[in-house]
């Protein structure tokens, strides 16, 4: 009996392999060809940037969607309410409400003040070659933690998906030189699709991905609810019971906000939530890959519609995680996916095998689901990877050759080439980091890059945008100051050492006590621009009454 088992799971594994690989295959070649195609239309650095500023709101809200709806999204949040419940929800609710900053506050304004990248708006008043250094590296920065996020995801799922366990091997592999073997290939193919196509092929890739990753969660999202027959409170309080938390998984304080012996330990428990809201929330009106998506649309009107559909798309999305993520831990439990990943990266597609063997029959069904799912969630990795690719090696090319190096005079070619080479080398230093980070949660690597982009990014846009004495001084005092602050706190804190979960468990050289450096590097940034201004007596009020115009009315953008 026991041999029969043995062999129908082998089977099963091999099946799910093969057919996960060919659906990849699909996914790989489809995606290639929209490349190779928009290699054909992409001639000039308007094309290469900024897609040609051909698309409608829709298309853009799609992109913008399938820009955020990154591997932290599907992978990291289902894992975290998988295996934390309610405290795992606060993050599809602080990504979300962050939308609303980014409509009100910057899309529209930035859309009309730019042309590529974030620096146009923060150049447009100042001495430009310090504010384009000190905007291309924070947009690096930033760039690179959120690329981290994603490989060490696609890292996580191939092990899943080819059956790769602690005493398993593939090709010859065992689990660990499966994952970094993934990691480098997924971080080959994003520079290929950046260095090929350009804004408008992965702009293309993002749209299929969004489609197919909405596609994915609602048909899940159905067989969750109709496994209870749509009765919510079954399915929360099998989930309860299948965590091994019991009651407390519905209710707040299983990670944030804590309750201990030590006061301590308390308040900097709820501190670590307050610092997480405030980045999650300020985080995305900062992220690089974001704004530049306002500019691949003709007018600031339909930059302002596509984040409406977006916010329509995405909020969408959040609600599907609430029933993958409890789904995962009433279906899987909450043992199966720690035993899989520690961090909770594979509880989606996990979930997605345990619904297949109900309603499909049997292991070949798990193996059909799991494959069809991991082929979305790969879609979705490869496609977020290569905007965040994008968005840096533009900045580096746009920003630091075109204007810092060159001052203004490179030709549109030399600029996109330069934009191509910089992709190979983010890329590059993205997979080597993404080696060293597989142990921590996506959806969490994701929340350091927003405490990032909020403490470096916003405060010199916002202050750019709307104060009339801002100045160059407060723009690099703002970036550098802002950007210092996160990165050495976070460098400092239990995230990289001191913890069983950190980057280097085995050493401790951690002093700042939060997770997320949030609470301090945000305030931190925004004063920094105001010394900054302050102390320098340059002003340029003509300048900006003619920022202030054009980014109200659009007059002059380009």
């Amino acid at each position: 009996m026991g041999s029969h088992v043995l062999h129908a799971a082998e089977a099963s594994t091999s099946t799910s392999r093969t057919l996960t690989i060919t659906l990849f295959l699909v996914f790989v070649a489809i995606t290639l060809g929209i490349t190779v195609w928009a290699s054909r239309q992409t001639k000039t650095a308007t094309d290469f940037y900024a897609g040609g500023r051909q698309f409608s709101g829709f298309q853009n809200g799609m992109a913008i969607g399938g820009d955020y709806m990154s591997a932290a999204s599907f992978l990291g949040i289902a894992g975290l309410i998988a295996l934390y419940g309610y405290d795992g929800f606060l993050y599809s609710i602080g990504f979300l409400v962050a939308w609303l900053v980014a409509l009100l506050l910057v899309a529209e304004f930035l859309r009309n003040s730019g042309r590529y990248t974030m620096a146009d708006v923060l150049a447009f008043r100042m001495r430009q070659r310090p504010v384009r250094t000190a905007a291309s590296v924070s947009t690096i920065v930033v760039s690179i933690f959120y690329l981290i996020a994603q490989m060490v995801g696609a890292g996580a799922l191939v092990s899943l998906l080819l059956g790769i366990k602690d005493d398993t091997t593939f090709l010859g592999m065992d689990a660990g030189t499966a994952k970094v073997a993934t990691i480098i290939l997924v971080g080959a193919l994003m520079i290929v699709y950046v260095v090929v196509g350009g804004m408008k092929g992965t702009t293309y890739v993002q749209i299929v991905k969004a489609f197919m990753l909405m596609t994915g969660a609602l048909v899940m999202t159905l067989l969750v609810l109709a496994h209870y027959k749509f009765n919510l409170s079954a399915l929360l309080g099998d989930a309860a019971e299948r965590s091994g938390k019991g009651a407390a998984f519905l209710e707040p304080g299983l990670r944030y906000g804590v309750e201990t012996a030590s006061a301590s330990t308390t308040f900097y428990s709820k501190m670590d939530l307050l610092s997480l809201g405030i980045a999650l929330v300020l985080g995305t009106a900062g992220l690089p890959h974001i704004l530049t998506r306002f500019y691949t649309v003709p007018t600031s009107r339909i930059a302002r519609k596509s984040v409406l559909w977006a916010i329509g798309i995405i909020g969408t999305f959040y609600l599907f995680t609430l029933a993958l993520g409890f789904g995962a831990a009433a279906l899987v439990g909450g043992t199966a996916i720690t035993a899989q990943d520690k961090a909770g990266n594979t509880a989606a597609p996990q979930l997605a095998q345990a619904l297949g063997i109900d309603y499909l029959g049997g292991e070949t069904g798990g193996a059909v689901l799991l494959a069809i799912i991991a082929a979305v969630a790969f879609a979705t990795i490869l496609a977020v990877v290569a905007g965040l690719t994008l968005a840096s090696s533009s900045s580096v090319a746009h920003d630091f050759y075109a204007s810092v190096i060159k001052r203004g005079q490179a030709g549109e070619r030399d600029e996109v080439r330069v934009a191509r080479i910089s992709a190979f080398v983010i890329g590059a230093i993205s997979i080597v980091l993404s080696i060293f980070a597989q142990s921590l949660n996506v959806a969490f690597l994701v929340a350091l890059a927003f405490a990032v982009a909020a403490s470096a990014n916003l405060p010199a846009i916002l202050y750019s945008l709307f104060w009339k004495r801002f100045n160059t001084s407060g723009a690099l005092w703002s970036i550098y100051g802002g950007l210092g602050a996160a990165v050495v706190l976070v460098f400092f804190s239990p995230v990289v050492s001191g913890s069983q979960t950190a980057m280097f468990p085995a050493s401790d050289w951690k002093w700042f006590p939060l997770s997320n450096p949030g609470i301090i590097s945000i305030p931190f940034g925004f004063l920094c621009g105001w010394i900054g201004t302050v102390i320098s007596k340059e002003s340029d009020a003509d300048k900006y009454a003619e920022l202030e115009v054009r980014s109200l009315t659009g007059h002059g953008a380009h």
